[in-house]
């Protein structure tokens, strides 16, 4: 059960590392694991929104439609700051390219 704990954590930590950098379906499976509470992880409709965000800024349609499907279940307050998140990663991912 522990190797099985210590993968999954890897691969969300991996899959994490992608999608920063640019990856829109890396940042799509971010998105569905912490909307559904994969991979061990907490279902997080913040995070899941960020992902969802960042996978329509690469292009997805699928994370655009993602992110207005979750979207209903948030308050303006938890969409906000999901947005804020998501920039803030934007900014700093940008800041390191410079």
């Amino acid at each position: 059960m522990g190797n099985s704990f210590k993968s999954a954590q890897f691969l969300m930590e991996a899959r994490m590392s992608r999608a920063a950098y640019g990856s829109a379906e890396d940042c799509l499976d971010l998105g569905v694991a912490y909307s559904c509470g994969t991979g061990d992880l907490p279902i997080d409709l913040v995070e899941a929104h960020k992902w969802f965000n960042l996978a329509a800024l690469r292009g997805s349609e699928e994370g655009q439609s993602m992110r207005a499907e979750i979207a209903e279940e948030m308050t303006a307050r938890q969409i906000a700051e999901a947005q804020r998140q998501a920039r803030a990663l934007i900014a700093s991912h940008q800041a390191r390219a410079a």
